[in-house]
């Protein structure tokens, strides 16, 4: 279908990041100016996929409210805050829904774990959705819903007929929230269907777990988007690990539905088909993006497929019918975990096509060129020491290099289509990892605050932010200087609730965030910390209950850079009628490394999101400050501007009254350092967010 408006996530229900407009083309793209521009009046860092809806645009603005504007002006139609208690918000875009006489329209989204809605024409709150305009998220699940800190995803859900299908985003930690995909009726709020991503009793799939561990064990969630087939009712979801991340002793098994693509009967939510892509996935390979719906030629006949990229850097394609890939599917022999209990998969699947879009390896040769010398020294030593086995090596108690990694190969809306003509196109950035399992001490609940929220600390955060509380921005931002930038009540709340690659820690009380705070704000107090002993005897540790812990390990330089050479962000185009890939080009740069003629790099740790259109063109943001528009037949930048935030997000593509429009929301932190590289990490200036249309001059192009 072809797709000219904005009406959901993505484009489309279907979600293929496709517009069928043509006025922008690669003829005249060089000609697009600035058409419009709305504030959004505040510091905050937003990462929005507006909605269109006839000539009415819907952004997220004003401290995390729901505003109207006019799409052909950007002129503000009414606003509605939020008053979200919590960082939780459904902060990618929001869904619509109508009634066949378009009389009842409504926008709906989650805030505080809790769905609510609010009327398209005012703003105004739904009051008689669920139980006083809003549906707990967190009932059902087979858990007390105070345990759980996260069960709403940050991207919307898909919306077919009368129903609301979801996902969830949990938490990164143990005992986190099952990862339950669940359909609700718009009108009511009332729960219509639920699929177990991990099974219960009686259900395919249970056997791939331990016993009840759905009541203990959470994750395999669907956090990123869906697709939907409305023709055959379909609904296509991909999968993330199960929780803990980096250790599963836990959780023995293959353990269906993680890291899988589900295809569910959209009505009912009964399984179709599924393949699974990590087998007990311990690295955090989530399917973090969109599936892809398009129409091949394959072996002389059109196939209707559905295409995954992952964060592995692999292309998985299948029939959309039934499953069955399009090009064989290997199970390969991978390494043996040494850690006690855990137990991996023999085996894992390798597609044998397409080629993989992201680097699999990383090793000293890889080095980036603009480490320090004594840097470069430092990270080569630490490197031949580690365990360096390839992608499915198992986290130890010894360093373990990853790569991708597992903030590497494609994110969420990092791929898109061209339907006419079968091709795919994929975002993807390499940024290894380095992962070291550790079983850390129990702090001690003896001693002042301060002495308290450091074995807090050393517990519980000093693994990502280092236990100097410098941390590896910009992914894993200093703590040093935290009161300056933000107050006690926000970072409790991203404690409790966790914000962006940081999980939150459920398990955590008032008065231990309060003695965590205490630490930070005077570590100086707090020389060592009071720990209670825990035992080193590998033997006397139990596996199951253990709960051994990794940072993340993204590996950066003291710049704030990838210690790999780049290029650090890539775009792939495949044609999925041959499964080759057509072209592939770095996409952005690092401004400071461009003003030295050093412009092939890449832009650095990205989320960018590209849409394509029937014009030939592709057009994607990113956190180098630029937008920019693509030959979609060769990689070629045939425009780019500078704006006055960084892009970590969705355009959307649209017309109103003949005129395209493309908006960008640029409200991002940018990725631009304070001196040349080396130097500091990435800037901590207020951000001046924006969403940013762009036209032909009122003259060209109109039909």
């Amino acid at each position: 279908m072809p797709h000219s408006t904005w009406r959901e996530y993505g484009g489309a229900a279907d979600g293929a990041q496709y517009s069928s407009l043509r006025q922008i083309d690669r003829n005249n793209v060089s000609k697009l100016q600035h058409a419009w521009s709305f504030s959004t009046g505040d510091e905050r860092g937003y990462s929005f996929n507006p909605l269109v809806i006839g000539k009415t645009m819907y952004v997220l603005a004003h401290n995390n409210s729901v505003v109207a504007l006019d799409a052909a002006t950007g002129k503000e139609l009414w606003s509605r805050p939020l008053r979200a208690k919590s960082l939780l918000i459904t902060n990618r875009g929001l869904n619509y829904w109508e009634s066949k006489d378009r009389r009842d329209r409504r926008l709906i989204l989650s805030v505080d774990n809790a769905l609510r809605e609010l009327n398209a024409e005012n703003g105004q709150p739904i009051e008689d959705f669920g139980t006083n305009g809003s549906v707990d998220l967190r009932d059902g699940l087979g858990r007390d819903p105070k345990s759980l800190t996260l069960v709403q995803s940050y991207n919307p859900g898909r919306i077919f007929g009368d129903l609301l299908i979801l996902g969830s985003a949990t938490n990164e930690e143990y005992a986190s929230g099952p990862g339950d995909i669940r359909a609700y009726n718009v009108l009511t709020g009332k729960l219509a269907w639920s699929f177990h991503t991990i099974p219960h009793p009686g259900e395919a799939g249970y056997e791939t777990w331990p016993k009840d561990a759905w009541k203990t064990v959470g994750g395999a969630n669907a956090w990123s988007g869906m697709a939907l087939d409305e023709k055959r009712g379909i609904v296509f979801v991909p999968t993330a690990s199960p929780k803990y991340n980096f250790y599963g002793a836990d959780r023995k098994g293959s353990n269906l539905y993680g890291d899988s693509l589900l295809a569910l009967n959209a009505r009912t939510g009964k399984l179709i088909w599924y393949y699974q892509m990590v087998h007990h996935d311990i690295w955090d390979y989530d399917n973090a993006t969109t599936p892809m719906l398009l129409t091949v030629r394959h072996n002389g006949r059109k196939v209707d497929v559905v295409a995954q990229a992952s964060k592995v850097g692999f292309v998985w394609v299948f029939e959309r019918e039934t499953g069955k890939p399009l090009w064989p599917i290997e199970e390969r022999p991978v390494p043996k975990s040494d850690m006690p209990g855990e137990e991996t998969s023999p085996t894992q699947p390798f597609p044998t096509k397409p080629a993989p879009f992201a680097r699999q390896a990383f090793t000293v040769k890889n080095l980036s060129p603009y480490l320090e010398p004594e840097e470069r020294e430092a990270i080569t030593k630490q490197m031949l020491a580690a365990r360096n086995g390839g992608l499915f090596t198992p986290p130890s108690t010894v360093d373990t290099v990853e790569m991708p990694g597992n903030n590497g190969g494609a994110n969420f809306g990092g791929a898109a289509i061209d339907p006419d003509h079968g091709y795919f196109y994929v975002v993807s950035k390499d940024l290894p990892s380095m992962l070291k399992l550790t079983l850390a001490a129990e702090p001690s609940k003896s001693g002042p605050p301060e002495v308290r929220g450091r074995g807090l600390f050393e517990a519980n955060c000093s693994l990502c932010h280092g236990s100097d509380r410098k941390g590896r921005p910009p992914a894993i931002p200093s703590l040093v200087d935290v009161f300056d930038r933000t107050g006690d009540e926000d970072i409790a709340k991203v404690i409790h609730y966790g914000k962006g690659s940081m999980p939150a820690f459920a398990k955590l009380g008032d008065a231990e965030v309060r003695s965590l705070l205490a630490y930070l704000r005077h570590p100086e107090r707090a020389p060592e910390s009071i720990a209670a002993p825990t035992t080193t005897n590998a033997a006397a540790i139990d596996p199951v209950t253990a709960h051994y812990r990794s940072g993340f390990g993204f590996m950066f330089a003291q710049s704030g850079l990838p210690v790999i050479a780049p290029p650090w962000t890539t775009f792939t185009a495949y044609d999925l009628n041959t499964g080759d890939i057509r072209w592939q080009v770095p996409l952005g740069e690092v401004p400071e490394l461009a003003a030295q003629g050093h412009k092939d790099t890449g832009s650095h740790f990205p989320k960018t999101n590209p849409v394509v259109t029937a014009g030939g063109l592709i057009f994607a943001g990113s956190r180098d400050r630029k937008v920019r528009a693509l030959d979609s037949s060769t990689g070629k930048m045939l425009w780019e501007a500078e704006l006055d935030a960084a892009i970590e997000g969705m355009p959307a593509i649209y017309e109103v009254n003949g005129r395209e429009y493309v908006v960008f929301c640029a409200a991002a932190r940018s990725t631009t350092h304070t001196h040349a590289i080396p130097g500091h990490p990435a800037s901590q200036d207020p951000i001046h967010g924006a969403y940013v249309a762009f036209a032909l001059p009122e003259t060209s192009g109109k039909r």
